[in-house]
């Protein structure tokens, strides 16, 4: 076998100091830069929907309805995405294939930000009857559609360029998207909720978010072409075989995988609307506190998640990914014994649910995509880690808020304790599996 040395002097192989420095054109750093501009786009658009869903929807587009019932019918459109969400990136891939990673990623975002938009201009109920609730579920399945072909490969070619004692800390940052962009949101919704009358509010002054969302997302479009379509990008991607693969070529080849990483993180994806939806859905619904007080409270807890979300890569480079899973899986289980005593009590009560619930979220969810989707074969992780997404946010999410509302409203909020429970379950057992596949290999 040739020495080092020989190495160096043989024309026929490229010197190793020329291939360093090529891959090391892109930090790492600078690609979790584009991933948490990417998704805090994109998860500000979807949480302006979340948040319209208790405050605006039910009024506006059910007002036929009583409030129960109103807030139940904007739940189960707003899941409408999350149902979505796999068929769009199916679809995109296809594109991708055909025309590039340019045009897939500029009509997703383009289409997403046409979808959100489009609500901002949607008639109320009162205008266009039946009709209008058919457009909102529209453009919400068009939201979904285009979130799904959003996935730019980044958060994978972050995970394939990471130093090995820091893969934790680097998955952390690819998902501090999520709570950033529900923080953005639950702020502009704040300030007009806060300053607007409410029927200047419902008439014409929740449509401001949506048409924020669509400038955002111009924004954001140009910062990430700037990056995945640069040599060294394409380049990175390349050699990182970090390509679109036919989704039934996954399911065949790597479906176990997809389904046992969107089992593992589903304790925290069923935390995430519990934090967020639906306790304004509850408050607004079952009490009499002000929901812009919960809304302050939310953002204090969307703060504490971004800070606990940075705080899993740290834990988790020290004791692995899936052991902070696992472990946090424990302590949402734990949780989740006493969301009927803290949800049930005044204000205070509530607080300390939402923020420690933020907590917790942050801890679980900064590992929930990396941990398992690190299993996929190289060729396979771009299609597949965008797959496992999709379908951890929709057996965890997509249902959370109609489902703990429903069975909260009709059986006490013993239901929010179970459902939780029920997503701690399926991470510990999908955890297990998992090591004991790894073991087999």
């Amino acid at each position: 076998m040739p020495s080092v040395t020989q190495q160096h002097h043989s024309p026929s192989v490229p010197p190793a100091p020329e291939v360093a420095s090529h891959r090391a054109h892109v930090a790492p750093t600078e690609i979790a830069a584009g991933v948490v501009i990417g998704r805090a786009s994109e998860y500000f658009d979807f949480f302006v929907y979340g948040i319209a869903s208790v405050l605006v929807f039910p009024s506006v587009y059910f007002p036929f309805a009583d409030r129960l019932e109103g807030l139940l019918y904007a739940f189960a459109i707003f899941s409408f995405a999350f149902i979505a969400r796999p068929f769009g990136t199916t679809l995109f891939m296809t594109i991708q294939r055909r025309w590039g990673r340019g045009v897939k990623l500029t009509a997703a975002l383009f289409l997403l930000g046409t979808a959100t938009v489009g609500i901002a201009f949607l008639p109320t109920y009162a205008t266009l009857g039946g009709a209008s609730i058919v457009l909102l579920s529209f453009f919400r399945v068009l939201q979904g559609i285009a979130f799904g072909g959003s996935w730019d490969g980044l958060p994978s070619l972050l995970a394939l360029n990471a130093p090995p004692n820091r893969r934790g800390w680097f998955a952390s940052l690819g998902q501090l998207g999520a709570p950033i962009g529900f923080l953005v949101a639950s702020a502009l919704f704040l300030f007009l909720h806060t300053n607007l009358d409410g029927r200047d509010f419902l008439d014409w002054g929740w449509r401001y978010p949506f048409f924020v969302a669509f400038a955002i997302n111009v924004v954001a479009l140009f910062a990430r072409l700037r990056l995945v379509l640069t040599e060294e990008y394409t380049r990175l991607l390349d050699e990182g075989e970090l390509e679109p693969i036919e989704t039934m070529t996954i399911v065949r080849g790597q479906g176990y995988n997809v389904f046992l990483g969107a089992f593992a993180g589903l304790a925290s994806y069923a935390l995430f609307h519990l934090v967020t939806v639906f306790p304004l859905s509850w408050v607004e619904l079952n009490t009499n506190e002000d929901v812009n007080s919960i809304l302050v409270i939310q953002i204090v807890g969307a703060a504490v998640a971004i800070l606990g979300t940075i705080a899993s890569g740290r834990i988790a480079d020290r004791i692995g990914r899936r052991t902070t899973l696992g472990v946090l899986a424990v302590l949402i289980g734990i949780f989740s014994l006493f969301a009927p005593f803290l949800m049930g009590g005044g204000l205070g009560r509530q607080g300390i649910f939402i923020v420690v619930g933020f907590g917790l979220l942050g801890l679980s969810y900064g590992q929930a995509a990396g941990a398992v989707t690190s299993n996929f074969e190289t060729r396979f992780r771009y299609t597949g880690a965008a797959l496992t997404s999709d379908f951890a946010w929709l057996f965890g999410a997509a249902f959370a808020p109609l489902v703990a509302l429903g069975l909260s409203s009709r059986f006490g909020l013993v239901a929010v304790s179970l459902y939780l429970l029920s997503g701690t379950a399926c991470t510990m057992l999908a955890l297990r599996i998992n090591r004991v596949l790894g073991s087999r290999d």
